[in-house]
């Protein structure tokens, strides 16, 4: 069991410490219009996913979960919200917004928290309440500091979150799951492409064959961190695989100041501290309530087998 926590462990890291670093890739394709890239990463996604697919024969699942109706249309609905994620984080890393896509993800698990309480009448913890009014406190420290809402910061933490809630929906494979979404939007993605050869804005061939190999590596950069999570997410409880996903928007925090140097301002040091404050208490609290319910559970078990040895 300790191996199995410790390759969970292993897997973890890796997935979240490559997600952290994946500006470096997309900061390769600066010349590249975001539009651009986003449309070969899903044709890439799509071709990585049947690969993984194929070689796993993990086949039937994916038409089972193509003939129902129902799951279709959620997974259209989240191919959608994965799309906008992408593009916007696609244009920050691009356009030098590295520190609002950081931000992004700082606060995607308090908005996690908020749509759980609102769509699935999940309890609110006074910690966890605290966590969310920190959250936009500095949230709104950053508007009025900037002149503007921090939209990309916004975007980016509401679409991961409302996709994390429509994908809670449905017991899927993730990567069967991923084949489809971005199955859905394949034709699309290939329209986008064939419009931008056309009209001559398409990077394909045409920038050179780094480029190329560059937007073909969309497919492993989507998949490869992907497969690793869920590798994490077999061998190691929620609440643990929860305190490893600070680590991807930690390194791009990291990446942000100290690597591309973005104006890290006063007012961006009070909104971060806000945020840090409420993931801060969130996390503890989220632990000790993991403790509690392991005691309680334990206590009964405990109590089963008196009562069974009577």
């Amino acid at each position: 069991m300790d191996s199995e926590i410790r390759r969970g462990a292993v897997f973890a890291v890796a997935a979240f410490a490559f997600w952290g670093f994946t500006p470096l890739y997309y900061k390769l394709l600066g010349a590249v219009a975001p539009m651009d890239i986003l449309a070969h990463r899903i044709v890439w996604t799509v071709m990585m996913g049947v690969l993984i697919l194929w070689a796993r024969r993990d086949w039937q699942r994916l038409v089972a979960l193509a003939r129902c109706r129902g799951t279709m249309l959620i997974l259209l609905a989240s191919s959608l919200l994965i799309s906008l994620n992408w593009f916007v984080y696609i244009y920050a890393v691009t356009s030098d917004r590295l520190l609002d896509a950081s931000l992004g993800y700082y606060i995607n698990p308090l908005v996690n928290v908020l749509l759980g309480v609102t769509f699935l009448q999940e309890r609110m913890s006074a910690a966890r309440a605290l966590s969310v009014v920190l959250a936009a406190l500095g949230t709104l420290n950053l508007a009025i500091g900037l002149g503007s809402m921090p939209w990309i910061a916004l975007s980016l933490g509401f679409s991961f979150g409302f996709y994390g809630l429509l994908r809670k929906r449905l017991d899927v494979p993730v990567v069967g799951a991923l084949v489809i979404e971005t199955g859905l939007l394949l034709l699309p993605a290939m329209a986008v492409l064939g419009w931008l050869h056309r009209t001559g804005g398409g990077a394909f061939l045409e920038l050179g064959w780094d480029v190329s190999l560059l937007l073909i590596a969309g497919g492993p950069v989507t998949m490869l961190p992907l497969v690793w999570f869920t590798k994490a997410a077999r061998r190691l409880p929620l609440n643990v695989v929860g305190l490893f996903q600070y680590l991807g928007p930690t390194i791009t925090f990291l990446l942000a100041v100290i690597v591309f140097e973005e104006p890290f301002t006063k007012t961006h040091a009070v909104t971060f501290s806000l945020i840090w404050s409420g993931l801060l208490i969130s996390t503890v609290d989220s632990l000790t309530r993991a403790r509690r319910i392991e005691r309680d559970e334990g206590i009964g078990r405990a109590a089963d087998d008196r009562s069974g040895a009577g």
